[in-house]
């Protein structure tokens, strides 16, 4: 059996790339590889950024095999234990303190979706992507996030019309509604997350992280608690070295180092 991804590091940059092409649905394997691995890769300190995209040019994924979720139930021993893998491992993902691209195009569907959402950055093809949350064409409800992520991302309105109409948007729809960042010709998608994620892992390193606490989450804090978070991660980042290299860099009139 072929492994559910490909796994890569490259200038400080972790690439998890769906290896299913053309329809790179996520399959029970993908998502235990994924929840053994992220751990490690979290804590890796030479890690600074990870990209999560498919194999080829067809789908970033079309979601999750549905025909092995009998026997995914039956390995996690019921349904609740099944779906709270995903949620976990999508958790993981949005609050494990290393920023996290997506690359959307042609089909992201179902999960395709729900694991960009996780993600702190996403930038789309600006032709062919069908992006969405099918899943009331199939009689049932989002199950990995979706319903809890898109509102927080888009605004309750375009949620509630994407999720009740089981309706997909394009790439210049989606980064209209604020779905994604970016969008650009597919055949750069790929250049440009690399790209990005460099960019970002050039970023101290201890400043990314604590932003990353701060601003996570903030629609469900109130103004006093992201206050709270902000003044915690000023504390936490006086002093550091990389604080030290970026006040040098200024008065010396040249672009920081930082991570050193």
């Amino acid at each position: 059996m072929p492994d559910p991804y490909l796994f890569t590091v490259t200038d400080h940059v972790a690439t998890f790339s769906i290896n299913g092409a053309p329809w790179n649905l996520m399959s029970l394997e993908y998502i235990d590889r994924l929840e053994e691995q992220l751990p490690d890769v979290l804590a890796n300190d030479d890690i600074r950024a990870m990209v999560f995209t498919g194999e080829g040019l067809d789908h970033f994924s079309a979601g999750m095999n549905l025909k092995q979720i009998p026997e995914g139930i039956k390995r996690a021993g019921s349904p609740e234990a099944f779906f709270g893998q995903r949620h976990r491992v999508l958790d993981r993902i949005e609050n494990g303190g290393t920023p996290a691209i997506a690359t959307l195009f042609g089909y992201c569907l179902g999960g395709g979706l729900e694991l960009p959402l996780a993600c702190h950055f996403r930038i789309a093809a600006d032709t062919g992507a069908r992006i969405g949350l099918p899943e009331m064409d199939l009689g049932s409800v989002p199950a990995w996030g979706g319903s809890a992520r898109l509102p927080r991302t888009v605004g309750r309105a375009y949620a509630l019309d994407m999720i009740l109409r089981g309706r997909n948007v394009d790439g210049p729809e989606a980064y209209r509604i604020g779905l994604v960042t970016e969008v650009l010709p597919l055949p750069d998608l790929k250049a440009r997350a690399q790209a990005l994620g460099e960019e970002l892992a050039s970023q101290p390193r201890q400043a990314v992280r604590s932003m990353l606490d701060a601003i996570v989450g903030h629609e469900t804090k109130t103004l006093d608690q992201s206050m709270a978070d902000e003044a915690a991660a000023v504390a936490a980042n006086r002093g550091t070295p990389d604080a030290k290299e970026g006040m040098r860099a200024f008065m010396e009139k040249r672009k920081p180092v930082f991570n050193q």
